[in-house]
Protein backbone atom coordinates (compact mmCIF):
# COMPACT_ATOMS: atom_id res chain seq x y z
CA UNK A 1 0.00 0.00 0.00
CA UNK A 2 1.40 3.39 -1.04
CA UNK A 3 1.63 5.87 1.83
CA UNK A 4 0.40 9.36 0.93
CA UNK A 5 1.16 11.33 4.09
CA UNK A 6 -2.40 12.64 4.22
CA UNK A 7 -4.97 13.39 6.89
CA UNK A 8 -7.89 10.94 6.81
CA UNK A 9 -11.08 12.88 7.46
CA UNK A 10 -14.14 10.73 7.07
CA UNK A 11 -13.71 9.04 3.69
CA UNK A 12 -11.44 11.76 2.33
CA UNK A 13 -7.65 11.80 2.08
CA UNK A 14 -6.46 15.39 2.49
CA UNK A 15 -2.96 16.84 2.11
CA UNK A 16 -2.33 19.36 4.89
CA UNK A 17 0.13 22.20 4.35
CA UNK A 18 1.56 22.63 7.87
CA UNK A 19 5.04 21.68 9.05
CA UNK A 20 5.68 18.10 7.92
CA UNK A 21 6.23 15.25 10.36
CA UNK A 22 8.74 12.54 9.49
CA UNK A 23 9.16 9.25 11.28
CA UNK A 24 12.72 8.76 12.52
CA UNK A 25 14.32 5.34 12.35
CA UNK A 26 15.45 5.02 15.99
CA UNK A 27 18.28 2.64 15.12
CA UNK A 28 19.88 4.89 12.49
CA UNK A 29 18.49 8.30 13.36
CA UNK A 30 17.46 8.84 9.73
CA UNK A 31 14.07 10.26 8.63
CA UNK A 32 11.62 8.02 6.79
CA UNK A 33 9.47 9.17 3.90
CA UNK A 34 6.82 10.38 3.38
CA UNK A 35 6.38 13.59 5.33
CA UNK A 36 2.99 14.17 6.94
CA UNK A 37 1.87 17.80 6.74
CA UNK A 38 0.52 19.08 10.06
CA UNK A 39 -3.14 19.94 9.94
CA UNK A 40 -4.53 23.31 10.97
CA UNK A 41 -7.69 24.55 12.60
CA UNK A 42 -9.63 24.06 9.38
CA UNK A 43 -8.96 20.31 9.29
CA UNK A 44 -9.70 19.95 13.02
CA UNK A 45 -13.07 21.63 12.60
CA UNK A 46 -13.84 19.57 9.52
CA UNK A 47 -13.15 16.31 11.38
CA UNK A 48 -14.97 17.24 14.59
CA UNK A 49 -17.97 18.73 12.78
CA UNK A 50 -18.24 15.60 10.69
CA UNK A 51 -18.08 13.44 13.83
CA UNK A 52 -20.73 15.55 15.54
CA UNK A 53 -23.03 15.47 12.52
CA UNK A 54 -23.18 11.66 12.52
CA UNK A 55 -23.15 11.10 16.29
CA UNK A 56 -26.90 10.68 16.81
CA UNK A 57 -27.12 8.34 13.82
CA UNK A 58 -24.10 6.20 14.77
CA UNK A 59 -25.01 5.82 18.45
CA UNK A 60 -28.34 4.27 17.47
CA UNK A 61 -26.97 1.73 15.01
CA UNK A 62 -28.10 -1.78 15.84
CA UNK A 63 -25.98 -3.90 18.14
CA UNK A 64 -25.34 -6.37 15.33
CA UNK A 65 -24.26 -3.73 12.83
CA UNK A 66 -21.90 -2.04 15.25
CA UNK A 67 -20.39 -5.36 16.29
CA UNK A 68 -19.85 -6.28 12.65
CA UNK A 69 -18.10 -2.93 12.15
CA UNK A 70 -15.49 -3.71 14.82
CA UNK A 71 -15.00 -7.19 13.39
CA UNK A 72 -14.51 -5.67 9.94
CA UNK A 73 -11.87 -3.28 11.27
CA UNK A 74 -9.96 -6.27 12.63
CA UNK A 75 -10.31 -8.08 9.29
CA UNK A 76 -9.03 -5.06 7.36
CA UNK A 77 -6.03 -4.57 9.65
CA UNK A 78 -5.06 -8.19 9.11
CA UNK A 79 -5.57 -7.74 5.36
CA UNK A 80 -2.86 -5.06 5.26
CA UNK A 81 -0.46 -7.94 5.83
CA UNK A 82 3.29 -7.77 6.27
CA UNK A 83 3.48 -4.20 5.00
CA UNK A 84 2.15 -3.06 8.37
CA UNK A 85 4.70 -5.03 10.37
CA UNK A 86 7.63 -3.93 8.23
CA UNK A 87 6.68 -0.26 8.44
CA UNK A 88 6.20 -0.48 12.21
CA UNK A 89 9.61 -2.15 12.57
CA UNK A 90 11.21 0.74 10.66
CA UNK A 91 9.50 3.40 12.73
CA UNK A 92 9.85 1.88 16.21
CA UNK A 93 12.86 -0.43 16.22
CA UNK A 94 10.63 -3.12 17.75
CA UNK A 95 11.21 -6.73 16.65
CA UNK A 96 8.87 -8.55 14.30
CA UNK A 97 7.59 -11.02 16.89
CA UNK A 98 6.62 -8.22 19.29
CA UNK A 99 4.73 -6.33 16.56
CA UNK A 100 2.99 -9.42 15.22
CA UNK A 101 1.85 -10.16 18.78
CA UNK A 102 0.66 -6.59 19.18
CA UNK A 103 -1.29 -6.77 15.95
CA UNK A 104 -2.96 -9.93 17.26
CA UNK A 105 -3.83 -8.14 20.50
CA UNK A 106 -5.23 -5.16 18.58
CA UNK A 107 -7.50 -7.31 16.44
CA UNK A 108 -8.37 -9.50 19.42
CA UNK A 109 -9.61 -6.59 21.50
CA UNK A 110 -11.70 -5.29 18.57
CA UNK A 111 -13.37 -8.70 18.34
CA UNK A 112 -13.77 -8.87 22.11
CA UNK A 113 -15.65 -5.57 22.09
CA UNK A 114 -17.84 -6.85 19.27
CA UNK A 115 -18.98 -9.60 21.66
CA UNK A 116 -19.57 -7.01 24.36
CA UNK A 117 -21.77 -4.99 22.00
CA UNK A 118 -23.87 -8.00 21.05
CA UNK A 119 -24.41 -9.03 24.69
CA UNK A 120 -25.80 -5.59 25.52
CA UNK A 121 -24.97 -5.67 29.25
CA UNK A 122 -23.12 -2.36 28.81
CA UNK A 123 -26.52 -0.73 28.25
CA UNK A 124 -27.23 -1.39 31.96
CA UNK A 125 -30.98 -1.45 31.30
CA UNK A 126 -33.18 -0.87 34.36
CA UNK A 127 -36.97 -0.90 34.25
CA UNK A 128 -39.19 0.14 37.18
CA UNK A 129 -42.79 -0.26 35.92
CA UNK A 130 -45.49 2.13 37.03
CA UNK A 131 -47.24 1.37 40.32
CA UNK A 132 -50.41 3.46 40.07
CA UNK A 133 -52.02 1.85 43.12
CA UNK A 134 -49.02 2.16 45.44
CA UNK A 135 -49.76 3.81 48.77
CA UNK A 136 -49.18 6.42 50.01
CA UNK A 137 -47.83 7.63 46.62
CA UNK A 138 -48.05 5.99 43.20
CA UNK A 139 -44.90 5.44 41.12
CA UNK A 140 -44.63 6.52 37.53
CA UNK A 141 -42.96 4.33 34.89
CA UNK A 142 -39.15 4.78 35.02
CA UNK A 143 -36.62 3.24 32.64
CA UNK A 144 -32.87 3.73 32.27
CA UNK A 145 -30.22 2.90 29.70
CA UNK A 146 -26.70 4.08 28.93
CA UNK A 147 -25.98 6.07 25.77
CA UNK A 148 -22.76 7.19 24.10
CA UNK A 149 -21.24 10.37 25.50
CA UNK A 150 -20.31 11.94 22.13
CA UNK A 151 -17.34 12.26 19.77
CA UNK A 152 -14.07 11.17 21.41
CA UNK A 153 -10.53 12.41 20.77
CA UNK A 154 -7.99 9.59 21.02
CA UNK A 155 -4.24 10.19 21.30
CA UNK A 156 -1.99 7.46 19.92
CA UNK A 157 0.70 6.19 22.30
CA UNK A 158 4.41 6.03 21.50
CA UNK A 159 5.12 2.63 23.05
CA UNK A 160 2.29 0.62 21.48
CA UNK A 161 2.02 1.63 17.80
CA UNK A 162 -0.93 -0.74 17.31
CA UNK A 163 -2.63 -1.79 20.57
CA UNK A 164 -2.77 1.75 22.08
CA UNK A 165 -2.87 3.72 18.88
CA UNK A 166 -5.18 4.37 15.92
CA UNK A 167 -7.35 1.27 16.35
CA UNK A 168 -6.26 0.42 19.89
CA UNK A 169 -8.20 0.02 23.10
CA UNK A 170 -9.43 3.62 23.41
CA UNK A 171 -10.72 3.67 19.84
CA UNK A 172 -12.25 0.19 20.10
CA UNK A 173 -14.10 0.96 23.35
CA UNK A 174 -15.30 4.36 22.13
CA UNK A 175 -16.61 2.96 18.85
CA UNK A 176 -18.24 0.10 20.77
CA UNK A 177 -20.03 2.63 22.98
CA UNK A 178 -21.40 4.42 19.93
CA UNK A 179 -18.96 7.35 19.87
CA UNK A 180 -17.38 8.66 16.66
CA UNK A 181 -13.60 8.94 17.05
CA UNK A 182 -11.05 11.51 15.94
CA UNK A 183 -7.52 10.13 16.42
CA UNK A 184 -4.37 12.21 16.76
CA UNK A 185 -1.64 10.05 15.27
CA UNK A 186 1.58 9.78 17.27
CA UNK A 187 4.44 11.49 15.47
CA UNK A 188 6.77 8.56 16.16
CA UNK A 189 4.96 6.19 13.83
CA UNK A 190 2.94 8.15 11.24
CA UNK A 191 3.20 5.56 8.48
CA UNK A 192 2.00 2.76 10.73
CA UNK A 193 -0.86 5.03 11.76
CA UNK A 194 -1.83 5.73 8.15
CA UNK A 195 -1.91 2.03 7.28
CA UNK A 196 -4.19 1.26 10.22
CA UNK A 197 -6.24 4.40 9.62
CA UNK A 198 -6.92 3.39 6.03
CA UNK A 199 -8.02 -0.04 7.26
CA UNK A 200 -10.54 1.61 9.60
CA UNK A 201 -11.64 3.97 6.84
CA UNK A 202 -12.23 1.00 4.55
CA UNK A 203 -14.24 -0.80 7.25
CA UNK A 204 -16.50 2.25 7.59
CA UNK A 205 -17.20 2.09 3.85
CA UNK A 206 -17.73 -1.69 3.79
CA UNK A 207 -20.25 -1.46 6.66
CA UNK A 208 -21.96 1.52 4.99
CA UNK A 209 -21.65 3.67 8.09
CA UNK A 210 -21.62 7.48 7.99
CA UNK A 211 -18.14 8.70 7.10
CA UNK A 212 -17.72 10.91 10.17
CA UNK A 213 -17.46 7.88 12.45
CA UNK A 214 -13.65 7.98 12.10
CA UNK A 215 -10.94 10.52 11.25
CA UNK A 216 -7.15 10.53 11.63
CA UNK A 217 -5.18 13.76 12.02
CA UNK A 218 -1.46 14.59 12.14
CA UNK A 219 0.18 17.53 13.85
CA UNK A 220 3.55 18.53 15.29
CA UNK A 221 3.86 20.07 18.75
CA UNK A 222 1.01 20.68 21.18
CA UNK A 223 -1.25 22.70 18.90
CA UNK A 224 -3.29 19.84 17.46
CA UNK A 225 -3.85 18.21 20.85
CA UNK A 226 -5.03 21.46 22.39
CA UNK A 227 -7.26 22.20 19.41
CA UNK A 228 -8.94 18.79 19.67
CA UNK A 229 -9.51 18.90 23.42
CA UNK A 230 -10.94 22.42 23.33
CA UNK A 231 -13.20 21.81 20.33
CA UNK A 232 -16.79 22.04 21.65
CA UNK A 233 -17.89 18.96 19.70
CA UNK A 234 -15.39 16.65 21.42
CA UNK A 235 -17.00 15.16 24.54
CA UNK A 236 -14.24 12.94 26.00
CA UNK A 237 -10.53 12.19 25.59
CA UNK A 238 -8.49 8.98 25.68
CA UNK A 239 -4.75 9.47 26.25
CA UNK A 240 -1.70 7.33 27.03
CA UNK A 241 1.57 9.13 27.59
CA UNK A 242 3.58 11.33 29.92
CA UNK A 243 2.31 12.98 33.08
CA UNK A 244 3.09 16.42 31.67
CA UNK A 245 1.14 15.66 28.50
CA UNK A 246 -1.83 14.24 30.38
CA UNK A 247 -2.04 17.11 32.85
CA UNK A 248 -1.84 19.66 30.02
CA UNK A 249 -4.82 18.02 28.31
CA UNK A 250 -6.73 17.85 31.59
CA UNK A 251 -6.15 21.56 32.18
CA UNK A 252 -7.40 22.42 28.71
CA UNK A 253 -10.46 20.17 29.13
CA UNK A 254 -11.32 21.67 32.52
CA UNK A 255 -10.98 25.23 31.22
CA UNK A 256 -13.59 24.75 28.50
CA UNK A 257 -17.00 26.41 28.96
CA UNK A 258 -18.24 22.80 29.11
CA UNK A 259 -15.53 20.70 30.86
CA UNK A 260 -15.11 17.15 29.58
CA UNK A 261 -13.51 14.01 31.02
CA UNK A 262 -9.92 13.13 30.09
CA UNK A 263 -9.06 9.49 30.63
CA UNK A 264 -5.28 9.71 30.81
CA UNK A 265 -2.86 6.91 31.64
CA UNK A 266 0.36 8.60 32.63
CA UNK A 267 2.95 7.52 35.20
CA UNK A 268 3.67 4.42 37.26
CA UNK A 269 6.73 2.73 38.80
CA UNK A 270 4.85 -0.48 39.68
CA UNK A 271 6.31 -1.58 43.03
CA UNK A 272 7.26 -5.22 43.53
CA UNK A 273 7.41 -6.49 47.13
CA UNK A 274 9.68 -9.47 47.81
CA UNK A 275 8.48 -11.12 51.01
CA UNK A 276 11.04 -12.71 53.38
CA UNK A 277 10.13 -16.39 52.95
CA UNK A 278 9.91 -16.07 49.16
CA UNK A 279 13.33 -14.42 49.09
CA UNK A 280 14.80 -17.15 51.25
CA UNK A 281 13.45 -19.91 48.98
CA UNK A 282 14.30 -18.73 45.45
CA UNK A 283 16.33 -15.46 45.40
CA UNK A 284 18.33 -16.28 42.27
CA UNK A 285 15.25 -17.34 40.30
CA UNK A 286 13.46 -14.15 41.32
CA UNK A 287 16.45 -12.03 40.31
CA UNK A 288 16.63 -13.58 36.86
CA UNK A 289 12.87 -13.32 36.25
CA UNK A 290 12.88 -9.71 37.44
CA UNK A 291 15.48 -8.65 34.88
CA UNK A 292 13.66 -10.50 32.10
CA UNK A 293 10.58 -8.39 32.91
CA UNK A 294 12.67 -5.22 33.32
CA UNK A 295 14.31 -5.65 29.90
CA UNK A 296 11.14 -6.54 28.02
CA UNK A 297 10.73 -4.07 25.18
CA UNK A 298 13.67 -2.00 26.51
CA UNK A 299 11.54 -1.28 29.57
CA UNK A 300 9.12 0.82 27.52
CA UNK A 301 6.01 -0.56 29.18
CA UNK A 302 3.77 1.41 31.52
CA UNK A 303 3.79 -1.67 33.78
CA UNK A 304 7.59 -2.01 33.93
CA UNK A 305 8.80 -3.07 37.42
CA UNK A 306 10.57 0.16 38.39
CA UNK A 307 10.75 -0.42 42.15
CA UNK A 308 11.71 -3.44 44.26
CA UNK A 309 10.95 -3.46 48.00
CA UNK A 310 12.41 -5.97 50.45
CA UNK A 311 13.71 -6.31 53.99
CA UNK A 312 17.49 -6.57 54.29
CA UNK A 313 18.59 -10.20 54.44
CA UNK A 314 20.97 -12.72 52.95
CA UNK A 315 18.19 -13.61 50.49
CA UNK A 316 17.99 -9.99 49.31
CA UNK A 317 21.76 -9.94 48.79
CA UNK A 318 21.54 -13.07 46.65
CA UNK A 319 18.65 -11.55 44.69
CA UNK A 320 20.69 -8.41 44.01
CA UNK A 321 23.70 -10.44 42.90
CA UNK A 322 21.59 -12.53 40.52
CA UNK A 323 19.82 -9.45 39.11
CA UNK A 324 23.11 -7.57 38.73
CA UNK A 325 24.61 -10.48 36.81
CA UNK A 326 21.65 -10.56 34.43
CA UNK A 327 21.73 -6.78 33.89
CA UNK A 328 25.49 -6.80 33.27
CA UNK A 329 25.23 -9.30 30.45
CA UNK A 330 22.16 -7.66 28.87
CA UNK A 331 22.62 -6.34 25.36
CA UNK A 332 21.50 -2.73 24.73
CA UNK A 333 18.17 -2.42 22.94
CA UNK A 334 16.96 0.30 20.59
CA UNK A 335 14.46 2.66 22.19
CA UNK A 336 11.33 3.80 20.37
CA UNK A 337 12.43 7.34 19.58
CA UNK A 338 15.48 9.58 20.05
CA UNK A 339 13.30 11.69 22.37
CA UNK A 340 12.49 8.74 24.63
CA UNK A 341 16.18 7.84 24.68
CA UNK A 342 17.10 11.38 25.75
CA UNK A 343 14.48 11.34 28.51
CA UNK A 344 15.76 7.96 29.72
CA UNK A 345 19.33 9.21 29.85
CA UNK A 346 18.20 12.30 31.77
CA UNK A 347 16.33 10.09 34.26
CA UNK A 348 19.44 8.00 34.92
CA UNK A 349 21.46 11.17 35.41
CA UNK A 350 18.95 12.50 37.93
CA UNK A 351 19.09 9.28 39.96
CA UNK A 352 22.88 9.38 40.03
CA UNK A 353 22.89 13.05 41.03
CA UNK A 354 20.73 12.43 44.08
CA UNK A 355 23.78 10.82 45.70
CA UNK A 356 21.39 8.37 47.37
CA UNK A 357 20.84 5.87 44.57
CA UNK A 358 23.84 3.55 44.29
CA UNK A 359 24.37 2.01 40.85
CA UNK A 360 24.38 -1.77 41.21
CA UNK A 361 24.82 -2.78 37.57
CA UNK A 362 24.45 -1.58 33.99
CA UNK A 363 24.28 -3.44 30.70
CA UNK A 364 26.96 -3.66 28.04
CA UNK A 365 27.76 -0.22 26.67
CA UNK A 366 28.73 -1.11 23.10
CA UNK A 367 25.87 -0.51 20.66
CA UNK A 368 25.39 0.42 17.01
CA UNK A 369 21.98 1.91 17.75
CA UNK A 370 21.32 5.63 17.55
CA UNK A 371 18.96 5.37 20.57
CA UNK A 372 20.28 2.56 22.81
CA UNK A 373 18.77 1.59 26.15
CA UNK A 374 21.38 0.44 28.68
CA UNK A 375 19.62 -1.49 31.43
CA UNK A 376 20.55 -0.03 34.81
CA UNK A 377 19.88 -1.20 38.35
CA UNK A 378 20.13 1.04 41.41
CA UNK A 379 19.72 0.51 45.15
CA UNK A 380 18.82 2.92 47.96
CA UNK A 381 17.80 2.82 51.59
CA UNK A 382 14.18 3.08 52.61
CA UNK A 383 14.94 6.14 54.72
CA UNK A 384 16.43 7.98 51.75
CA UNK A 385 13.55 6.95 49.49
CA UNK A 386 10.99 8.32 51.93
CA UNK A 387 12.83 11.66 52.24
CA UNK A 388 13.78 12.27 48.60
CA UNK A 389 10.94 12.48 46.06
CA UNK A 390 13.44 12.44 43.20
CA UNK A 391 13.80 8.71 43.85
CA UNK A 392 10.06 8.25 43.20
CA UNK A 393 10.13 9.50 39.60
CA UNK A 394 9.39 7.13 36.74
CA UNK A 395 12.35 6.48 34.45
CA UNK A 396 10.77 5.20 31.24
CA UNK A 397 13.04 2.38 30.15
CA UNK A 398 14.96 -0.56 31.61
CA UNK A 399 15.75 1.05 34.93
CA UNK A 400 14.75 -0.09 38.41
CA UNK A 401 15.51 0.85 42.00
CA UNK A 402 15.87 -1.66 44.86
CA UNK A 403 14.75 -0.25 48.20
CA UNK A 404 16.32 -1.93 51.23
CA UNK A 405 14.09 -1.81 54.33
CA UNK A 406 15.10 -2.48 57.93
CA UNK A 407 11.90 -4.40 58.69
CA UNK A 408 8.32 -4.92 57.50
CA UNK A 409 7.15 -1.79 59.33
CA UNK A 410 9.50 0.35 57.28
CA UNK A 411 8.49 -1.45 54.10
CA UNK A 412 4.86 -0.59 54.90
CA UNK A 413 5.93 3.03 55.42
CA UNK A 414 7.54 3.10 51.97
CA UNK A 415 4.33 1.80 50.41
CA UNK A 416 2.35 4.53 52.16
CA UNK A 417 4.63 7.18 50.64
CA UNK A 418 4.08 5.96 47.09
CA UNK A 419 1.85 7.73 44.59
CA UNK A 420 -0.91 5.86 42.79
CA UNK A 421 0.21 2.95 40.59
CA UNK A 422 -1.09 0.82 37.75
CA UNK A 423 0.18 -2.34 39.46
CA UNK A 424 1.55 -3.63 42.75
CA UNK A 425 3.15 -7.08 42.92
CA UNK A 426 3.90 -9.36 45.86
CA UNK A 427 6.17 -12.39 45.66
CA UNK A 428 5.33 -14.62 48.59
CA UNK A 429 5.53 -18.09 50.05
CA UNK A 430 2.82 -19.55 52.25
CA UNK A 431 4.77 -18.52 55.36
CA UNK A 432 4.37 -14.88 54.23
CA UNK A 433 0.56 -14.90 53.98
CA UNK A 434 -0.17 -13.22 57.32
CA UNK A 435 2.23 -10.35 56.57
CA UNK A 436 0.83 -9.97 53.04
CA UNK A 437 -2.68 -9.80 54.47
CA UNK A 438 -1.59 -6.77 56.50
CA UNK A 439 -0.19 -5.10 53.33
CA UNK A 440 -3.25 -5.67 51.14
CA UNK A 441 -5.33 -2.67 52.32
CA UNK A 442 -2.45 -0.35 51.42
CA UNK A 443 -1.90 -2.04 48.06
CA UNK A 444 -5.62 -1.75 47.27
CA UNK A 445 -5.49 1.98 47.93
CA UNK A 446 -2.35 2.44 45.84
CA UNK A 447 -2.89 0.31 42.72
CA UNK A 448 -5.43 -0.77 40.14
CA UNK A 449 -4.08 -4.32 39.76
CA UNK A 450 -2.45 -6.48 42.45
CA UNK A 451 -0.37 -9.48 41.36
CA UNK A 452 0.93 -12.48 43.28
CA UNK A 453 4.07 -14.37 42.25
CA UNK A 454 4.18 -12.88 38.76
CA UNK A 455 5.63 -9.83 37.01
CA UNK A 456 3.52 -6.83 35.95
CA UNK A 457 4.64 -6.61 32.32
CA UNK A 458 1.95 -8.16 30.16
CA UNK A 459 -1.67 -7.03 30.34
CA UNK A 460 -4.34 -9.57 29.46
CA UNK A 461 -7.25 -8.15 27.45
CA UNK A 462 -10.29 -9.72 29.11
CA UNK A 463 -13.41 -9.05 31.17
CA UNK A 464 -11.72 -8.72 34.58
CA UNK A 465 -8.64 -6.68 33.67
CA UNK A 466 -8.05 -3.27 35.27
CA UNK A 467 -5.43 -1.06 33.64
CA UNK A 468 -5.81 2.05 35.72
CA UNK A 469 -5.14 3.31 39.19
CA UNK A 470 -5.04 6.32 41.51
CA UNK A 471 -3.31 9.53 40.44
CA UNK A 472 -0.88 9.84 38.68
CA UNK A 473 -1.18 6.35 37.22
CA UNK A 474 -4.39 7.61 35.64
CA UNK A 475 -6.50 10.74 35.78
CA UNK A 476 -9.58 8.82 36.96
CA UNK A 477 -9.08 5.83 39.25
CA UNK A 478 -12.67 4.66 38.63
CA UNK A 479 -11.87 3.62 35.07
CA UNK A 480 -9.75 1.15 33.08
CA UNK A 481 -8.27 1.52 29.60
CA UNK A 482 -7.93 -2.25 29.05
CA UNK A 483 -10.64 -4.89 29.34
CA UNK A 484 -14.32 -4.76 28.54
CA UNK A 485 -15.10 -2.33 31.37
CA UNK A 486 -13.23 0.31 29.32
CA UNK A 487 -16.47 0.94 27.43
CA UNK A 488 -17.96 2.56 30.56
CA UNK A 489 -15.72 5.61 30.13
CA UNK A 490 -17.64 6.71 27.06
CA UNK A 491 -21.22 6.17 28.28
CA UNK A 492 -23.68 8.06 30.46
CA UNK A 493 -27.08 7.08 31.93
CA UNK A 494 -30.39 8.50 30.76
CA UNK A 495 -33.70 7.95 32.57
CA UNK A 496 -37.03 7.91 30.66
CA UNK A 497 -40.02 8.78 32.84
CA UNK A 498 -43.52 8.06 31.61
CA UNK A 499 -42.41 7.88 27.97
CA UNK A 500 -44.93 6.05 25.72
CA UNK A 501 -43.89 2.63 24.45
CA UNK A 502 -43.87 3.82 20.85
CA UNK A 503 -41.23 6.42 21.68
CA UNK A 504 -38.96 4.30 23.87
CA UNK A 505 -35.65 2.94 22.52
CA UNK A 506 -35.76 -0.79 21.79
CA UNK A 507 -33.63 -1.62 24.83
CA UNK A 508 -36.35 -0.29 27.14
CA UNK A 509 -39.50 -1.54 25.49
CA UNK A 510 -41.73 -4.18 27.01
CA UNK A 511 -40.93 -7.66 25.78
CA UNK A 512 -37.18 -6.92 25.67
CA UNK A 513 -36.89 -6.91 21.83
CA UNK A 514 -33.07 -6.78 21.98
CA UNK A 515 -32.98 -9.80 24.32
CA UNK A 516 -30.39 -8.12 26.58
CA UNK A 517 -29.92 -8.55 30.30
CA UNK A 518 -32.20 -6.15 32.19
CA UNK A 519 -33.03 -5.30 35.80
CA UNK A 520 -36.84 -5.22 35.95
CA UNK A 521 -38.47 -4.06 39.16
CA UNK A 522 -35.29 -5.01 41.02
CA UNK A 523 -35.00 -8.53 39.57
CA UNK A 524 -32.61 -9.67 36.85
CA UNK A 525 -34.49 -10.57 33.66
Amino acid sequence: MHLKGHQLIGQESIAATGKPIYAINPASGQPIEPGYGSCGQEEVEQATQLAWSVFDLYRETSLTRRAEFLETIADQIEAVGDVLIERAMQETGLPRARLEGERGRTCGQLRLFSKVIRAGEWLDVRVDPALPDRSPLPRTDLRQRHIAIGPVAVFGASNFPLAFSVAGGDTASALAAGCPVVVKAHSAHPGTSELVGRAVQKAVAICELPSGVFSLLYGAGKELGQALVTDPRIQAVGFTGSRSGGTALMKAANNRPQPIPVYAEMSSINPVVLMPAALEETPETLGQAFVASLNMGAGQFCTNPGLILAVKSAGLDRFKDAAAAEVSKSAPQTMLTPGIHSAYSAGLTQLRETGKAKEVATSKLDSDSHSPCHSTLFAASAADFIKDERLHAEVFGSCSLIIECSDMAQLQEVLEHLEGQLTATVHMAEADYSMVEALLPTLERKAGRILANAWPTGVEVCEAMVHGGPWPATSDSRSTSVGTAAIQRFLRPVCYQGIPQALLPDALRDGNPLAVSRLVDGARE
